[in-house]
């Protein structure tokens, strides 16, 4: 295991004496992988530096947002920019005009967009929308899809086909659980079998448009399309949770990639966004059809309130990203992912560890196991030890990956051939590691 440096300990120790468990976002505290956590100083380009200058080939990217790279010099301009003029006004800007139109020219089912702060405010705001919008109670999720950690989306999977979901979360109720309903993902036949038992009570089915909080597991094929199908003849809403791949695995996300944007095959009704869209800033939104979104209050009945909604600070980086995510860092970051997959599916084979990579374009993660995962059971089902000690070598050959074994890798425009010649290198004693481990 990495052994962090005198540094890391003193400063995870004044950590945990002010603030709980000593991170402010529980995966950060490396309580999968063990050991301490890295703490970091700054980022630039592919690479992350921790507090004693040691440098790191990222493969976190701030968890999906760095798609450009850290620290993108026309990135922190356009900020530096923004925080000259004020930080927060708590009135509209122009910027939230121009981000709202780049995602809509992006997706344009976003008929209407509204900004929020993180990805679980835009996620909770959906639901709230979808049931007034419907006027009804009860919201289908599927286990292991995280939407974040509003309370009637922590529910966790019950026993049987399709129960009432138990709380996931000390602090939600059963009540608030029961209104959502648990289903195993790329399961049609669950899905089916609740509408015809609670259809008319159910206001919306999210999901995630390809899983990447259990690992990166991708919808079977049709899956997506059968979501879509069972909601319009039940009259239930589809929210498509593209907070991770929203913009980061293609110019329209998921949804373009699967669905195609001029004449799609499936179109949600409303879309949630984050990471890229707010180009490393606390910035996320939702969108969908107009007649849905204008429910939302000042238009409709809906409220929905932020005092740093659509933060100058962040529509500009997000408007910056997206300029310049064009189809050259597309193709860039879905090559130099699919030059990482290779390279370590050979490492593990060639140490004879099991594994299974799966990916949706270039998201994609390891799975320490002989079978394709297709649900959490599945994902559940691995040798976490194995994947603890490959992450601590990694670490050790200058490499970060996420810190659990049920998280997406991510790239970035900035990889370039010497930080794919690191990962290289780090790779074999990092299969050995996982070897030794099993």
């Amino acid at each position: 295991m990495n052994q962090a440096s005198a540094n890391q300990q003193r400063l995870m120790a004044r950590a945990k004496a002010v603030i709980p468990g000593g991170v402010s976002s529980p995966v950060r505290a490396f309580g999968s992988v063990g050991g301490t956590p890295v703490f970091v100083a700054r980022a630039e380009g592919n690479r992350v530096f921790d507090i004693d200058g040691t440098d790191y080939v990222d493969l976190v990217c701030s968890w999906g947002p760095a798609l450009l790279g850290h620290a993108h010099p026309t990135v922190v301009g356009a900020v530096q920019a923004a925080a000259a003029q004020g930080l927060s006004f708590g009135a509209p800007t122009s910027a939230e005009v121009d981000l709202a139109t780049l995602i809509r020219e992006r997706v344009p089912a976003a008929e209407r967009v509204r900004f929020v702060s993180t990805g679980t405010e835009a996620t909770m705001t959906a639901i709230r929308l979808a049931r007034g919008a419907t006027d009804r109670p009860l919201i289908v999720k599927f286990a292991g899809l995280y939407h974040g950690h509003s309370d009637a989306l922590l529910a966790a999977a019950g026993s049987g086909l399709a129960t009432a979901g138990l709380p996931g979360s000390a602090g939600v109720t059963e009540a608030t659980a029961a209104e959502t309903i648990v289903l195993p993902y790329n399961d049609v036949a669950a899905l089916e079998e609740t509408f015809v038992t609670h259809g008319e009570r159910v206001a919306a089915v999210i999901t995630e448009a390809v899983p990447a909080n259990m690992g990166v597991v991708p919808p079977a094929p049709g899956f997506n399309e059968a979501i879509r199908r069972v909601t319009t003849e039940h009259g239930a809403l589809m929210i498509f949770d593209e907070v991770m791949t929203g913009f980061r695995v293609g110019p329209a996300g998921w949804w373009g990639v699967e669905a195609g944007v001029e004449n799609p095959t499936y179109t949600p009704d409303i879309f949630t966004f984050g990471k890229v869209v707010g180009g490393g800033m606390p910035l996320a939104a939702l969108g969908g059809r107009a007649g849905i979104m204008e429910l939302l209050a000042p238009v409709g009945p809906v409220y929905q309130a932020g005092t740093l909604s659509g933060n100058p600070l962040a529509t500009a980086a997000g408007i910056a990203t997206l300029q310049l995510a064009d189809d050259h860092v597309y193709d860039l970051v879905n090559r130099r992912s699919k030059e990482v997959q290779d390279a370590v599916g050979a490492a593990l084979t060639q140490a004879g560890v099991p594994h299974v990579l799966q990916n949706a374009g270039n998201l994609f993660s390891v799975f320490f196991r002989d079978e394709p995962v297709r649900n959490y059971d599945d994902a559940k089902a691995q040798d976490t030890a194995a994947f603890a000690a490959f992450f601590h070598a990694m670490l050790d050959g200058g490499v970060a990956l996420p810190p659990s074994a049920f998280e997406a890798w991510f790239l970035s425009a900035a990889h370039d051939d010497e930080a794919m010649q690191r990962i290289s290198d780090a790779l074999p004693a990092a299969a050995a590691a996982a070897a030794a481990a099993r």
